[in-house]
């Protein structure tokens, strides 16, 4: 059976998800088979395994860092919010149903099954497991029927290395409250302290660190400084939403949708040289791009109601009709389409006008497609001609269906969609869209290029691999490893 380590936070986003992706590549460097496990994740950004299952993308960042295929085994509960308050909730990467948040929280005991047959299968193929909890172990109010934290780390036996971060301030405070709270078999489950996301120069810490190991009792294993690397990372308090970078020679604006998912579909685009990303939320903010998606969505209808209500609608029309590229994915695709229908409640209950660009209608039905898809793109005319034939992968997870089933389907000449995410990691399908666009615009692209993204993301795992091992003491994480929760 393998071996375990917890990487547990003082709350959320303190980089949980990038420092076991961290130790997932350096354990995979130094020749062990490590593999993630998060037993549950609260996400809108998922994936679709080899075998049609639904799970975080968080977990499949992780698996790729470790150089691994995404196994339903290493996320086994997904939450995705349909809501403020209730969640479609996915057990073993099928949906079971949406639930509120009181409901789901008197039940999270009858998933633990789940968990562990899924944690004991990883655990007999793997050497070393690399755990992330969720949010904070001190929630005093989540702590009874906990899965995710410390329960989990008892449950598997998981010694625990807690991690603050000292960007936004108070991470002493953070980090001893944290143990302060914790009961005291809790306490002994942390086994080592990691400060994350340092800027500037160690030796002014060196006073705080000592003061750590001397109130909690526990070795501060490193201060990672604050890295810059490219990686997937979580939809909740994503930093790619308030960049602010100086417009490039092609501008794409990817409306932020209110239950905004798959976000890490652009993520090809935004490691173009030459091409912007923004995400806009405002008519004010959408100014002229030469592109706009409408990336997919938790909640199609609501979202399509509030674009309709902010003036974005009626924007992203006037552009479509002024010759800007229009593209929707998913659930943004159906948005342009003529009509909704979900009569079940599915999402949202009732017949919807939709915003009319692309001859479709859209039928909610009780049952989700989650396939993994590949091929090639059929015969396209219009501004995205040049896509005609190219080849494709990715992905597909909606309760909605649609009448056309071509992978791209358009409307009006500069206005197209389509179910499949991930399509913009396909380097020729992205060559051909930034060719299209340039050609719109008059101007030269032949300097602008895609990337490959697995090389791309393969080096952004070294740079945070790198930078972790030579930042952290490394023997002690291994003592750790081997010494487990004694």
């Amino acid at each position: 059976m393998a071996k375990a380590i917890m990487i547990q936070g003082t709350m959320s986003n303190v980089g949980k998800s990038f420092l076991a992706a961290a130790l997932c590549r350096i354990f995979t460097q130094d020749g062990y088979k490590a593999a993630p496990f998060k037993s549950q994740n609260m996400a809108l950004n998922s994936y679709i395994t080899l075998d049609g299952k639904e799970m975080g993308r968080a977990q499949v960042m992780q698996a790729e860092a470790a150089g691994i295929e995404p196994d339903v085994c290493m996320n086994p509960i997904l939450l995705k919010p349909t809501n403020d308050t209730g969640s479609q909730v996915i057990v073993m990467g099928k949906p079971i149903g949406n639930m509120n948040a009181m409901e789901y929280y008197k039940r999270k005991r009858e998933f633990i099954p789940y968990i562990t047959e899924a944690y004991n299968k990883l655990a007999k193929n793997n050497d070393i497991i690399v755990i992330e909890g969720a949010g904070s172990p001190a929630e005093i109010n989540l702590k009874e029927n906990d899965i995710v934290n410390m329960g989990l780390a008892k449950m598997v036996s998981a010694p625990v290395i807690l991690a603050g971060d000292i960007d936004r301030g108070g991470v002493f405070a953070q980090i001893v409250g944290t143990m302060e709270l914790l009961n005291e078999d809790e306490k002994k489950l942390v086994k080592g302290i990691i400060i994350n996301k340092f800027r500037g120069d160690k030796e002014i810490l060196k006073p705080g660190l000592d003061m750590l190991t001397e109130k909690c009792g526990r070795e501060v294993l490193g201060v990672v400084p604050y890295i810059k690397c490219d990686i997937d990372d979580e939809d909740s308090l994503s930093e790619r939403f308030g960049r602010k970078d100086e417009t490039g020679v092609i501008d794409i604006a990817v409306i932020r949708l209110n239950r905004i998912s798959n976000f890490t579909d652009f993520m090809a685009l935004e490691c173009i040289d030459g091409v912007t990303v923004r995400y806009v939320a405002s008519v004010s903010e959408l100014g002229e791009p030469d592109m706009v998606i409408i990336p997919g969505t938790k909640n199609t209808v609501g979202d399509m109601l509030i674009l309709r209500e902010n003036g974005l609608e009626a924007r992203i029309k006037q552009l479509a009709y002024a010759g800007k590229l229009i593209f929707g994915i998913c659930g943004g695709f159906q948005m342009l389409g003529e009509k909704i229908t979900d009569i079940s409640g599915a999402e949202t209950e009732g017949e919807y006008i939709g915003m009319g660009l692309i001859p479709m209608e859209t039928v909610f039905e009780t049952e989700k497609v989650s396939v993994r898809t590949e091929g090639i793109i059929n015969d396209t005319d219009g501004m995205l001609s040049g896509m005609s034939g190219k080849s494709f992968y990715g992905y597909e997870i909606h309760m909605g269906r649609s009448r056309n089933t071509d992978v791209i389907q358009k409307g009006v000449n500069n206005v197209y969609g389509t179910y499949i995410h991930g399509i913009f990691d396909s380097r020729e399908v992205t060559d051909a869209l930034i060719k299209a666009i340039a050609e719109n615009k008059g101007i030269d692209c032949d300097s602008i290029r895609a990337v490959n993204m697995q090389e791309y993301k393969n080096r952004q795992y070294d740079i945070l691999a790198d930078n972790v091992r030579n930042n952290i003491d490394l023997d002690a994480v291994y003592r750790i490893l081997e010494k487990g929760v004694d």
